[in-house]
Parts: structure tokens; C-alpha cells; sequence
């Protein structure tokens, strides 16, 4: 059975033990309530050494009693929401005990945060629980309300032993408006705010909390600046990267741009921040958007083929050569992709860049005001763009060192708009204009890039047919590319020299 996930809404209070639970037959749209149920549930709870998924408001546990007995992984949701990962306990051992290992099903989410370190019990709860239920009209469960009483052990260094009581309030096919009704009935009946946010919190105590993207002072510094857009983009990469392992869609496109835009501010502002650590960091993040590279390239081709391909009447062979031999060759690099991201060598790369961020080696302009710095970065970047373009102009137009030299321009046109798009982080507009100048380019030259690769792959397909209808078909589909890479050419000359 695999696992499975559903959003968790639920309001928690402090209570007296022994406190009634009210009716809660009168909340809007309840038309009987149902219970209570006792069950009794006993939760270990897992984690690192250093607690990094506590840090980061994850909790980890393998829970025994109760109608949903197994592994539990509760990851923070949106609007509120916590989003809880099931899947049911793993076999006995050979002396029958419970498995501690935990499902790959619960750790892939969490990789990113665990890496390669050990799991551990951090503490063990054991709780007394009887569940009343209110119901609509349809017999439909709305809500549930947990009252119960917790009996927690931490096993961290000097921990100690806990007893209190709880209720819980848990939407399930009830909508939001029940929440705030519940709360005024809850603390009517002697409710109290909840002291901690979860179980383990209460029982662990308060730990560190993951501090995410620095917020800059009033007058930042250099080194500032670059340590807020470095946070910021480590955010995005290990914000998508459990969606990477999921195949979810559009998630490789969005590391592979988090991977970019922190090699973009590592080069950019190399005065402000320096050294060996930079350079190893800087090879490794081109090593990932390499591996990523694969499976956004394979992707965006096969989606190209889809949409030429539309109005063609084109044969099976002709469609599997296009559009199957892309979606063949982005499974395969997908799976590459997620090997790549459970080996230790990207886990170092996360180390690595957590390190960055917290001793960030300082270069000769680290105390140089972050706007004059920002101001160098973007005239620097838009300086070799220009440059780059200058060289292309006395080359041989579709000839390879063209070819090769526009290839530059796109690559430095991307590094500028990124550069550029680090002034939101210092609340400016002054070089949003910089930014959408270098996308068009690198758009442009993107889009004709792309058309002469397919141009590329067609003509290899036209000498492996034989069927005449076919080799019309791509005969066809050639001649709308090269209108397209000649049309994006024209856009290109169009806004090159708008830097």
C-alpha cells in the first residue's frame, strides 16, 4: 500500500483534564454528532541529530493504535494548512519488533532536509483519545474533535517527562467557516490557546527555527544583499525539490532556474564574496543544472513536437521519432535526476551552500553599500552582454563560431536579468528595465536556438524514413522551423540594442 496525503485543518487548545466536551451538535450544518470513540495511540518520534526537520517545522513519527496506525510526515501547507503524508507500518523483524526503517514513501519528501544522516527517536508519546464526530444531514463526517490526554517523554539530552490535556478540532469534508463557530464554542467550554504548536514541540521544548531568507537593515551592506538573494534562491531549490522526486510538473524547470540564478549572484558579485569555496560551489550547482538540463530539454522538445505536429497528418513512426523519443529520453534523464539528488555528492552541494550562507567568505568590497554593488554587478553583466554581441556581429551569420558566440550572448543575457532582478530584494525598480531588456534577448535567442536544434533532430529523422508521406511531413515541419529561428532572429535585432 503507498503512501497517501490529505491537508490537515485543524484548531488546537490547552484544556483542564477531565473538561467536558461540549455539544457540538449546535456548529452550522451538523445535524448529529457521533461518539466518543476511545483509542489509545502511542507516537515515536524521529529525527536528526541537529534536528533539522524540527528546524524547518517537520515532524517525523511512527505511531501504534488507532484507525490510522503508521508512519506520519506533517510538512507546514498553504493557507494554514499542514500536509500530512500516511503509510502504514513496515513488517516485523526477525525479532518481532517493529521496523524503525522508515518508508522511502515518507523519506523522499525530507531528503532534501536529512541528506545523508541518521534518523533517530527524539521522543515517545503516548496518548489517550476519544474522538466525537459531527455529521451533516448526509451522514457526511464535518469535523472531528479530539480530546485527549498526553503523556510525553523527550529523549534529548536533559529531557524530561510531560502530562497534559488537549483538544483538537479537525476539519474533513467541512468547510472553513466551521472553524471560527468552533473556536468561540471550544473556548466557551474552557479552552485555552495552546502553549506549544504540536505534540512535540510541548515535548521537546522550543528549538531554533529554520531562519530562511535574511531581512536586510535599512542600509545594507554588500555582503548583505548577496547573502539575502543566495538564501533566497536556496529557498526555492529546496522548496522544489521534494517535487522533483515526485515528477511533479514544472518542478525541474523551477531548480534548474533556483540552481542559475545562485550561480548568476556567485559570479556577479565575486569583489563582494570570494575564494575557493565559491569556485567549488559555483562547479557543483553547473554539475546539477547539467543533470536537470536533460530532462527540461527532453521536455521542451517533446512539447514542441506536440504542437507542430497538431495540425500534421503524420504518421505513428514520424510521432514516436519526435514526440516518443523525448518522452523516452526525459524519463530516463528524470531518473538520473533523482539518483543525482539522493547521491552524497548533492547533499555535500546542500552542506556546502548552508555553510556559504552562515560564513560567507568576505571579498575586498563585502562592505561596500549593497546599491553601489548592485549598480557595478548590473553594469558589469550588461557590459559583457554588449561584448559578446560585438564579437558576434563581425562573425559569418549561421556560421558554427556565430552559432557558438550567440550562444554567449543568451547565456550572459540570463545572468544580467538575474543580476538585475536582485534589486526587489532592495525594494528598487531602477534596473527592472535591465531585466526585461536581457529576457526579451535571451527569449529571442533562445527561441531561434531551439528552432535549429529541432531543424537538427528533423534531419536526422528524414534519412531513417521511407515512407514518402512522412518525408513530406518533415519537409513541412523544417520549413515552419526555419521561419520561426528567422522570425526570432528578427526580434533579436529588434531589442539587442536595448541594454
Amino acid at each position: 500500500m503507498s503512501a497517501r496525503e490529505h491537508i490537515e485543518i485543524e484548531l488546537k487548545f490547552d484544556v483542564d483534564a477531565g473538561r467536558a466536551v461540549p455539544d457540538l451538535s449546535g456548529l452550522p450544518g451538523v445535524d448529529s454528532v457521533t461518539g466518543p470513540v476511545e483509542e489509545n495511540l502511542d507516537a515515536t518520534y524521529f529525527d536528526t541529530e541537529n534536528l533539522d526537520l524540527t528546524d524547518h517545522r517537520i515532524t517525523l513519527r511512527r505511531r501504534i493504535g488507532g484507525h490510522d496506525e503508521g508512519w506520519h510526515l506533517k510538512r507546514p501547507g498553504n493557507a494554514g494548512g499542514r500536509r500530512e503524508l500516511q503509510a502504514p507500518l513496515g513488517p516485523l523483524t526477525a525479532d518481532g519488533d517493529l521496523d524503525a526503517t522508515v518508508p522511502e514513501d515518507i523519506l523522499d519528501p525530507v531528503r532534501v532536509h536529512v541528506r545523508g544522516r541518521r534518523l533517530d527517536p527524539i521522543a515517545t508519546i503516548a496518548t489517550r483519545r476519544l474522538i466525537s464526530e459531527a455529521r451533516d444531514a448526509d451522514d457526511r463526517v464535518l469535523a472531528v474533535l479530539c480530546a485527549d490526554i498526553v503523556t510525553a517523554d523527550s529523549l534529548l539530552p536533559g529531557g524530561s517527562c510531560h502530562t497534559w490535556a488537549e483538544w483538537e478540532f479537525e476539519l474533513v469534508e467541512g468547510g472553513r467557516e466551521l472553524l471560527p463557530e468552533a473556536e468561540a464554542l471550544l473556548r466557551g467550554a474552557g479552552a485555552r490557546t495552546a502553549s506549544a504548536a504540536s505534540k512535540l514541540a510541548r515535548a521537546i521544548g522550543a528549538t531554533p527555527a529554520h531562519s530562511g531568507v535574511p531581512r536586510l537593515t535599512s542600509s545594507p551592506t554588500a555582503l548583505e544583499l548577496v547573502v539575502a538573494e543566495l538564501a533566497r534562491h536556496r529557498e526555492q531549490l529546496v522548496d522544489v525539490d521534494p517535487r522533483v522526486r515526485a515528477d511533479e510538473e514544472d518542478a525541474v524547470h523551477q531548480m534548474r532556474v533556483a540552481t542559475r540564478r545562485l550561480r548568476s549572484v556567485l559570479r556577479a558579485f565575486r569583489g563582494v564574496i570570494d575564494g575557493p569555496k565559491v569556485d567549488r560551489l559555483d562547479a557543483e550547482l553547473k554539475e546539477l543544472a547539467s543533470i536537470l538540463g536533460v530532462v527540461r530539454d527532453a521536455e521542451v522538445t517533446a512539447e514542441r513536437y506536440r504542437d507542430l505536429l497538431a495540425d500534421e497528418d503524420a504518421s505513428e513512426t514520424v510521432r514516436d521519432r519526435l514526440v516518443g523519443e523525448q518522452l523516452r529520453r526525459r524519463s530516463r534523464g528524470q531518473r538520473s535526476a533523482v539518483a543525482a539528488l539522493n547521491s552524497s555528492r548533492y547533499f555535500s552541494l546542500l552542506d556546502a551552500l548552508d555553510d556559504l550562507l552562515v560564513r560567507p567568505p568576505a571579498g575586498a568590497d563585502a562592505e561596500m553599500p549593497a546599491k553601489k554593488a548592485l549598480r557595478d554587478a548590473v553594469r558589469g553583466s550588461a557590459k559583457k552582454v554588449r561584448k559578446a554581441q560585438a564579437t558576434a556581429d563581425g562573425l559569418e551569420t549561421d556560421s558554427a563560431d556565430w552559432v557558438e558566440q550567440m550562444h554567449t550572448v543568451r547565456k550572459r543575457a540570463k545572468r544580467l536579468r538575474y543580476v538585475a532582478d536582485s534589486g526587489a530584494s532592495l525594494g528598487t525598480r531602477k534596473y527592472a528595465a535591465t531585466a526585461s531588456a536581457a529576457k526579451k534577448i535571451q527569449s529571442a535567442l533562445g527561441d531561434s536556438n531551439d528552432a535549429s536544434l529541432s531543424r537538427e533532430l528533423i534531419a536526422e529523422v528524414v534519412h531513417s524514413v521511407t515512407d514518402p508521406a512522412d518525408a513530406f511531413v518533415l519537409g513541412r515541419l523544417d520549413a515552419r522551423e526555419q521561419a520561426a529561428h528567422d522570425a526570432a532572429l528578427r526580434t533579436y535585432e529588434r531589442v539587442a540594442e536595448s541594454l
